[in-house]
């Protein structure tokens, strides 16, 4: 939303020297991508203090600081707005954004499938309305009001991702972002390590987001996972499931997967959801995995309790695309001739999302099914424990050779070997690309999945920049 320097002086009680009438055309906190109009938020982080860039900032483009008060450095610049906090300023000015816009906002969580989920919903909604979506996995307390601050007035909706990495950070985004309606994709272990009792802890900090959803809106929630399905008792408004098992208002049947090509199935709906005289629909889903069916399915929910038809719903995800490193589904040519598909869903991973995926290649037509497994981060003391279980499942996959990648992963490969799988070890996701220039074959369906600090997507760089030079 384009403010004033006026406003947004008064909004933050910031008194400097700057031009009241000059427009902010956008916002950012990263002076490497500053675009001309931007207002900087000179944010200082882990690692860098921003303050030290703004004069790039300037020759950037940017024509306007909001620094902390008092910053010598910063002496004579002309639009400069000094306050206590710069990210308690890009947090207020957010909410302030938020605020005078005034429309519903959906927030979304989950331990794994927000993105997708998030994209979905946009899809579903914007057959009829005007959309702001989060970008990328721009969902914690720097991305989110950033997002937020994108808000026009034409928007009708916004769906507003939210991440977390302990307790307290959804209700904090919540507070920016004062939602309407709320989705909850799933409850998992990513993250439990942040919290002494495992995935409880991450199910309450999940919860956040249901007790400050406000009250008479709508929840949308996963009727197949046990703890979201108990959120629906504690929210002072309409409640609705989606899911596969019963008791689901949104509900997919007759499902048939089609390996790389998605999965094709019939949607069904209670007359909770207004169904607009449809209570049934075939769909066809082009992304990969069985759990993306329930991704798409909270995206119909969103949809129908919106007042928009089954049919129309239905059309919408239809026409979904797997997002960068979510599911992609790359054709690609060996560098001495055939093919091969690769699976990329570098972006993340846990041990849920992980058997979802394994699931999901195991359905893929291929002359050998190779499963490229990196490092799950973030589990806590039960890591190398969750890393076995799930060598062990991907074992009992149809998969024909496993490739560890990076710490953990080892116990994995070890787990994998003892239950009689082919199954080998690398240090880095470079050797990874390497391993998969001297062993792929024509015919070779490969999944990739590691978690993000991993950078899995390293060895199909490696992989693709050696085609490239052949």
């Amino acid at each position: 939303m384009k403010l004033s320097l006026a406003e947004i002086a008064q909004t933050l009680g910031a008194v400097g020297e700057f031009d009241p009438k000059s427009i902010a055309q956008g916002y950012s906190i990263d002076s490497r991508t500053i675009k001309p109009g931007e207002l900087f938020f000179a944010i200082r982080g882990e690692r860098y203090d921003a303050h030290d860039f703004v004069s790039g900032v300037i020759e950037g483009g940017g024509f306007a600081v909001i620094s902390r008060a008092r910053m010598e450095n910063l002496a004579g610049l002309r639009n400069v707005l000094p306050v206590d906090d710069p990210l308690q300023a890009l947090q207020d000015l957010g909410n302030f954004v938020r605020r005078r816009w005034g429309k519903r906002v959906i927030g979304l969580t989950g331990s794994a499938g927000k993105t997708t989920t998030k994209d979905a919903t946009a899809a579903v909604l914007g057959s009829q309305y005007k959309v702001l979506k989060s970008e990328g996995n721009l969902n914690n307390h720097f991305g989110l009001p950033l997002q937020l601050l994108r808000l026009e007035p034409e928007h009708d909706v916004a769906v507003i991702e939210m991440g977390m990495n302990h307790a307290g950070e959804i209700a904090a985004l919540c507070k920016i972002a004062e939602p309407d309606w709320a989705i909850v994709t799933n409850i998992g272990v990513a993250h439990a390590g942040n919290f002494l009792d495992g995935i409880e802890g991450v199910a309450r900090a999940k919860f956040e987001l249901i007790e400050n959803t406000k009250p008479g809106g709508v929840v949308i929630l996963n009727g197949d996972d046990e703890r979201v399905r108990q959120f629906g008792g504690k929210y002072p408004g309409k409640v609705l499931f989606f899911g596969i098992g019963p008791g689901a208002d949104v509900w997919a049947e007759r499902i048939s997967d089609r390996g790389a090509l998605g999965t094709e199935f019939d949607i069904g709906c209670s007359r909770t959801v207004e169904c607009l005289g449809v209570s049934t629909a075939h769909a066809r889903l082009p992304l990969i995995g069985r759990h993306n069916l329930l991704n798409a399915l909270a995206a119909v929910a969103a949809g129908m309790a919106s007042g928009i038809s089954l049919a129309e719903c239905t059309a919408a995800i239809g026409m979904l695309k797997a997002g960068q490193m979510r599911g992609e589904v790359l054709h690609l040519v060996l560098p001495g001739g055939g093919n091969v598909i690769i699976i990329n869903d570098c972006y993340n991973s846990n041990p849920k999302a992980l058997k979802a995926m394994a699931d999901a290649l195991a359905k893929v037509p291929a002359q050998r099914r190779i499963a490229i497994i990196g490092e799950m981060l973030e589990l806590g003391d039960g890591a190398e424990q969750m890393h076995r279980e799930c060598g062990r499942i991907i074992a009992a996959h149809r998969v024909d050779l496993i490739l560890g990648v990076r710490g953990h992963a080892a116990a994995l490969v070890a787990a994998a070997r003892e239950d009689g799988a082919q199954a080998e070890f690398v240090a880095t996701p470079q050797a990874a690309g390497e391993w998969m220039i001297a062993n792929l074959r024509d015919g070779d369906a490969v999944l990739l999945k590691a978690s993000r600090g991993v950078r899995l997507e390293a060895a199909l760089e490696v992989f693709e920049n050696s085609a490239k030079s052949q």
